[in-house]
């Protein structure tokens, strides 16, 4: 070649002096991009997956600079007549649908089932008038508390207000029968509240804050304003509502409130006992949440009848998060591995909703992992999809697959690798990034850019 030798990357070793730093800002100014100085280009990765690329853009550039000085003629003679493989985008990863809460409806049906209620309501006449659970009104109303255990019912604030309660509730028997193996009979000595009772208790089980609905069911069953003033006032001391508002959407303020009571022996009428551990819970709330534990306590089985009820198959810190969750509708693992073990236990228990918001923790810590952590981590992909699939968890199955072959470089390197089945092989082989098809068309152009037939473009 005539005149000066060429300093393009792959005529000279030297790619210190290839591009200056100002020609750089301006190369990277014509192609709309960010302008990075690189000390070493020959790095593995680059070289092999994106090396082609930086080639061919920089010979165009080059073209581009040469045709404005007026060489465009002998540069067309020398140009590359072969263009790099474009790399394709990899598959997008399967998106777990979410799953809405169904706690509100959860606690709806356990009042309108009746099931596991140690309340009963009654009028005047002694006539039973509605039944309720006593941890649900005891966790949304200090009133209740105190009138069915005023030991641990706290400060109540005004003395006055023992007189008030009894003004309006009273217990049957003398000793207020705070037994927790039989149900309590309340006394409501106001008849127009009484007549009510089923839609504030319906409005209480809600979370005490739809005050619009419950305004508008009382106004379709009485005709007097002043009767619903009147009761709804009562309300407002029951929860202690200063300043109600309507929330249409729902509210947590239940889950918000049966949460303080998880794990407290306040009302207690269960003990599982895990690891030798003794963890109190309360039936109501496990009946409403988890419908094996519905058909465990109501049933002919042991536990519908036991107060002691041991647990085995689950670790303690595991059945505590699954326990909080039945509570406050919400759960947060300390790791992966934990998320699996509780996926196992909301899979044993038949909550699917827990088993979805494990399956999403997952995805979403390996998601965030980078591809350095991938590669090092001693963490496994192949035996947590194993879990997944012993457990019937058919999306995290799937979209662990999904992540094998979109990190494909990484995990055919590993050990782990060779104990995929010759399905899931094949599947991570058509869903490969890049692809097989791909590597080759690459080499291919890698072998004829470097053969001794090509000449430099850029000179």
């Amino acid at each position: 070649m005539d005149g000066p030798s060429c300093t393009c990357p792959q005529c000279t070793s030297d790619r210190g002096i290839c591009v200056t730093t100002s020609e750089g800002i301006q190369l990277a100014k014509d192609l709309a991009a960010t302008f990075l100085e690189l000390h070493a280009v020959n790095d593995f990765y680059v070289g092999m997956y994106f090396g082609g690329m930086l080639e061919y853009f920089i010979r165009q550039a080059f073209k581009d600079k040469s045709a404005v000085k007026g060489e465009k003629k002998n540069l067309n003679k020398c140009c590359l007549p072969v263009k790099p493989p474009e790399l394709e985008q990899p598959e997008k990863l399967p998106v777990l649908k979410d799953e809405p809460s169904q706690y509100e409806s959860n606690f709806q049906g356990l009042l309108v089932r009746c099931q596991c209620v140690d309340v009963i309501f009654c009028g005047s006449d002694l006539d039973e008038v509605s039944a309720a659970h006593r941890i649900v009104l005891c966790s949304i109303s200090p009133v209740f508390r105190f009138l069915f255990n005023k030991k641990d019912a706290g400060d109540i604030g005004d003395p006055a207000l023992p007189m008030a309660i009894y003004d309006l509730f009273s217990l049957c028997t003398e000793d207020n029968n705070t037994a927790l193996s039989s149900p309590v009979r309340v006394i409501v000595k106001d008849d127009l509240f009484s007549s009510c009772l089923s839609d504030i208790l319906h409005f209480i089980y809600s979370g005490a804050c739809q005050w619009g609905l419950l305004e508008q069911c009382l106004r379709k069953k009485m005709k007097d304003p002043a009767g619903v003033v009147h009761v709804l006032q009562r309300v407002r001391w029951i929860v202690k509502e200063e300043n109600p508002s309507d929330l249409s959407s729902g509210s947590p303020t239940l889950s918000h409130s049966l949460g303080h009571y998880f794990n407290t022996p306040f009302l207690a009428d269960i003990i599982f006992h895990v690891q030798g551990f003794a963890v109190p819970a309360h039936r109501a709330v496990l009946v409403a949440r988890c419908e094996v534990m519905a058909a465990m306590f109501s049933g002919n089985y042991m536990e519908a009848k036991s107060f002691q009820i041991p647990v085995y198959g689950v670790s303690k810190d595991t059945f505590l998060i699954f326990l909080e969750y039945l509570y406050t509708d919400s759960c947060c693992p300390a790791s992966i591995l934990q998320a699996i073990s509780l996926l196992v236990c909301s899979e044993m228990y038949q909550v699917p909703r827990l088993q979805h918001m494990c399956e999403s923790y997952v995805i979403t810590q390996l998601q965030n992992m980078s591809s350095r952590e991938l590669s090092t981590t001693s963490f496994s992909v192949v035996p947590l999809l194993r879990k997944a699939q012993f457990h019937h968890s058919e999306c995290l199955s799937t979209w662990l697959l999904y992540f094998i072959a979109t990190n494909y470089l990484i995990f055919s390197q590993k050990k782990e690798f060779q104990d995929l089945t010759p399905e899931e092989r094949a599947f991570i082989e058509a869903h490969r990034w890049p692809s097989s098809i791909y590597l080759k068309k690459l080499a291919e152009y890698r072998l004829h850019v470097h053969s001794q037939k090509h000449r430099c473009a850029m000179m």
